[in-house]
């Protein structure tokens, strides 16, 4: 569909999955360096003829990261009932991505010279997600996509506090309401007009809030 295409059009992309490799520095103590490959869903029109409704596809597309963040040293090993606590034998502390949907940037179509067969097998709980199956294609043409992605990497571990804890305090008063009515006109009267909800923001006060 990419090859007979004569224009493509990126809908939407959306994160599907992310994998992760934790591996300790040797030089660099309680260093950790986080090793990320986040899947994307894109969602593509393509038209393969001037006048002709276009045939939407889905497509993976994938982007590589490495971070190296401090995460500290620990010499117990953590057993639990939590799958991703249970993962943390070792000192190697647990990995928390937080990601929203990405913006497409741009996007073009390039040729592949010379034609090359695509071998790609991602992880099965990535592939479950779209219908047919990932085998190898001897492309003429690819989509190339530039993502905008914000992210937070982060790298917990399991600590000790302390919290002081308070008894339980049971209310010894009844709450009674003030100026009680069953007329809605005298609370609606009571109600300060929405005057900002007629006026929307000007610049200087969206930069103030900022």
């Amino acid at each position: 569909m990419i090859d007979q295409a004569t224009n493509i059009k990126v809908r939407s992309a959306e994160v599907c999955g992310v994998h992760f490799e934790v591996e300790p520095l040797a030089f660099n103590k309680g260093f950790f360096s986080v090793d990320m490959t986040f899947f994307f869903k894109v969602c593509v029109a393509a038209y393969q003829a001037p006048g002709c409704p276009p045939v939407c596809l889905e497509g993976l597309a994938t982007f590589s990261k490495k971070v190296i963040l401090f995460g500290s040293e620990a010499s117990v090993r953590t057993f639990s009932t939590d799958a991703a606590l249970a993962q943390t034998c070792g000192n190697a502390p647990i990995v928390n991505v937080q990601v929203v949907d990405p913006m497409v940037l741009a996007s073009r179509v390039c040729p592949c010279c010379p034609p090359r067969p695509r071998r790609f097998a991602p992880p099965q709980e990535i592939a479950c997600q779209f219908d047919g199956c990932f085998h190898e294609v001897c492309a003429e043409r690819e989509l190339c996509i530039t993502l905008g992605l914000f992210s937070i990497v982060q790298l917990m571990r399991q600590v000790q506090i302390m919290i002081p804890i308070y008894d339980f305090c049971i209310p010894d008063k009844e709450c009674t309401a003030q100026d009680n009515t069953d007329d809605p006109c005298e609370l609606f009267r009571k109600i300060a007009f929405p005057t900002d909800e007629f006026f929307p923001p000007r610049l200087a006060d969206l930069e103030s809030n900022s």
